[in-house]
Formats: C-alpha cells, structure tokens, sequence
C-alpha cells in the first residue's frame, strides 16, 4: 500500500508542484462553479440547448485558432511568468461577468463576449501550463504530475457543480462568477512563490518566422505524436461536450433542475478522480492503452445513454468519469513524452486545438441534435465517436506491427 501510495504521489515531493497543487486545489473549485453557472445562467436567459453551443463555441473558438500561437509563446517565454499574466485575466474576466450578472444588466451577448475573451486567455494560458509540469517536476515525474492535476479537475469538478448548485439555487448565479475571481488568488500566490532556481526550464525557441508552420511539420511526421492528436480531436469534439448535454438532460428527460445538473456533473467528477489514481499508479502510456481507454470510455457513454432515471444516469457518469480521465491523462502524457522538449509548448498547443479548441465544431451539432432529436442522442453520438477513434486506433497499431517485420513479411 505505501508503494502503491509512494508512486501515485510521486510529483508532490516536489515543493513548486505541491504549491502549484496546493493553488489549484482553491482555483479549479471556482472554475467548476462558473461552468455549472455559465450554462445555468444562457438556460435562464434564452432555455436554449442551441444558445449553450453557441456560447461553448465562443469560448472555445479562440483555442482552435489561435492556441498554436500560444505554443509558439510557450516555447519562446518564462512559462511562469506567462502564466501570472493570463492566470490574472481569467480572474478579471470572472469578475467582470459576475459583477454584470449581480448587477441584472446581463445579456446574451455579454455571456458570450465574455466567453470568447475567456478562450483567447485560454490558448495563450493552456500550452503553457500543460508544458509547464515538466519544468516543475522534471521528466522522470512529468506523467505522475499530469495525471494528478487531472485528478485534482476531477476532485473539483465534483465539489464546484455541488456548491454552485447551492449557491445558484439560494443566492443566484452571480455569487459563483464572482467566487471564481477571488479564487485565482489562490494559484497566483503559488506561481509567485515559487523557487524559481528550482525549476527545469526547457530551452527556449528563439523568435524565427514560420514556427507555427515547424511545430506543425514536426507532428506530421511523427506518428506517435499525429495518431493520439487525431484520436484526442474526433472524441474532444463530440464526445466532450458535457456542458452541454447534461444540463438538458437534467431538465429534459429527468424533469430536474440545479440540483439533478450538479448531481449528475459531480458523479462524472467523482468517477474521474477513482479513474485518475489508478492511472497515476498505473502509468501506462503509449497508444495501447489510448485505445483501450478510448472503448470503454464509448461504452460508458452509452450506457449513460441509455440510463432510465437521474440515479441511474449519475451511476453511469461514475464509470464515464473514470474511463474519460483514463483516457485524457494517457493522451497528455504520451504526448508530452513523445514529444522533442524544443516543440513541447507547440504539440500540448495542438492538444490543446484537439481537445479543447474542437468544441466550436462539436458544440453547436450537439447542443442541436441534443435539443432536437433528444440530449440522449448528443450522448449517443458522443459514445460512437470514442469507438471510432478506438478504432483508429487499433488501424494503427496494426500498421505499425507490419511495418516493424523484416524482409516485407507481415503478422
């Protein structure tokens, strides 16, 4: 049990990443709270599913455009000074939509130029902390670090949707945004505090034109970085679309309100963090276990599918919570491993375009066939998508088992 606890925990012996951990433990608990508001909030104002895509694609547009140029910043900058800049923005942004909504003077348009302002920090802040975990913990612990953080977003994807269900049902959704701004303090503190001498900087790019078009030409011609892009980008843009999805499942076929949404968001929550130490004691990396995760995450979300009642769906989220982190920490990390430590900033920028900056394209088809046809066929096509990249997949591995034997003669 201590080895199993010894490895699981590894990163946090590390003094910077316990500080960081420590930072986002307060922070991410905000960040939840304003997901479940900012898509409570578009309900109140328009009821509907459409609206949610739109305002998902506002926020997540700016990351398919422009988060390879965030790589090129992250390759080029103190990552960590980079980081207190966009880290100080989210928190004003935050606090500028809370204080419009406390106010009673928002609108539709504001939630969404908010949105799209807060995807534009967002392609800048993300390489640069994905890429950041190295230089804090090194390369021996980077998969442990990884892996944890994304416990420690599960951990608070099931503490935030519980509180702001609270909050927003008593005190109204603004009180959540402005709980998110106050609680970016919690991670500046930690990236200003930290032993700058400790840390394992990579070398920087120099400024060179065309190192949007390089990091890009890198990718394609190594397969074990272009094959987990592909698979992350086909489920991060139909499958991850929870924030929409689900809080029309609550009231549509569930018949619930605030408090069935938190439910259901903070049993995928507490799903992720089971799923999440058994990777980080685990540690498997590479496609194999990609693919694997990729079809028991497909399965987990028919199920969900398929679910009855409210109880029955947040059992299923359990399981789609774990098989998606499983799924998402093997993705990150193989990347972040496979990777030359020249391009990391720019390959975790296309991790970031594939998981993150997809949603403008996957959003609104959901968020529309969710409110159209019904929010179990959002899921429906959410749990083929991860099939279909399982299967990708298995393609290749199977090619790469024919190519690696000799004299042509193949398996």
């Amino acid at each position: 049990m201590r080895a199993w606890a010894d490895g699981t925990f590894a990163a946090l012996r590390n003094a910077n990443y316990r500080r960081y951990f420590a930072g986002q433990a307060v922070s991410l608990v905000g960040t939840w709270m304003q997901t479940v508001a900012q898509g409570w909030l578009v309900l109140e104002l328009t009821g509907s599913g459409t609206a949610l895509g739109l305002v998902a694609a506002a926020q997540f547009a700016p990351l398919l455009l422009l988060a390879p140029y965030g790589g090129v910043l992250a390759d080029r900058m103190d990552k960590r000074r980079l980081l207190i800049a966009t880290q100080t923005a989210l928190g004003l942004i935050a606090l500028t939509l809370g204080v419009l909504v406390v106010a009673g003077v928002v609108a539709l348009w504001m939630v969404v130029a908010l949105a799209f302002a807060l995807g534009v920090t967002t392609a800048v802040d993300n390489p640069a902390r994905q890429a950041f975990a190295q230089e804090m913990v090194g390369p021996s612990r980077v998969r442990n670090a990884v892996t944890l953080n994304s416990i420690l977003v599960n951990a608070a994807r099931a503490v935030g949707p519980a509180v702001a269900g609270i909050l927003i049902a008593t005190a109204g959704t603004g009180v959540c945004f402005l709980v998110n701004a106050v609680s970016y303090a919690a991670v500046l503190a930690a990236l200003i505090s930290m032993d700058v001498a400790a840390l394992q900087p990579s070398p920087r790019a120099e400024r060179a034109r065309g190192q949007v078009r390089e990091g890009l030409a890198y990718v394609g011609r190594t397969p074990d970085l272009l094959v987990p892009l592909i698979m992350l980008a086909l489920v991060g843009t139909l499958t991850y679309e929870f924030s929409v999805v689900l809080p029309l499942l609550a009231r549509g076929p569930f018949d619930g309100g605030p408090g069935t949404y938190g439910l259901l968001t903070s049993a995928m929550g507490a799903g992720a963090i089971i799923g999440g130490l058994v990777v980080a004691g685990r540690g498997a990396t590479g496609l194999r276990p990609l693919t694997a995760a990729a079809a028991m995450f497909g399965a987990a979300v028919l199920v969900t599918a398929a679910a009855p009642t409210a109880l029955v769906a947040a059992a299923a989220l359990v399981v789609v919570g774990a098989t998606s982190i499983a799924f998402l920490a093997t993705g990150n990390t193989t990347l972040q491993l496979a990777a030359d430590p020249r391009f990391r900033g720019r390959v975790m920028a296309l991790w970031a375009v594939a998981f993150l900056g997809s949603t403008p394209l996957g959003a609104p088809v959901i968020g529309a066939v969710s409110e159209h046809v019904s929010p179990r066929g959002g899921l429906v096509v959410g749990g083929v998508a991860c099939l279909t990249a399982a299967a990708i997949g298995l393609l290749a591995q199977s090619r790469g088992r024919d190519r690696a034997q000799p004299d042509g003669i193949t398996a």
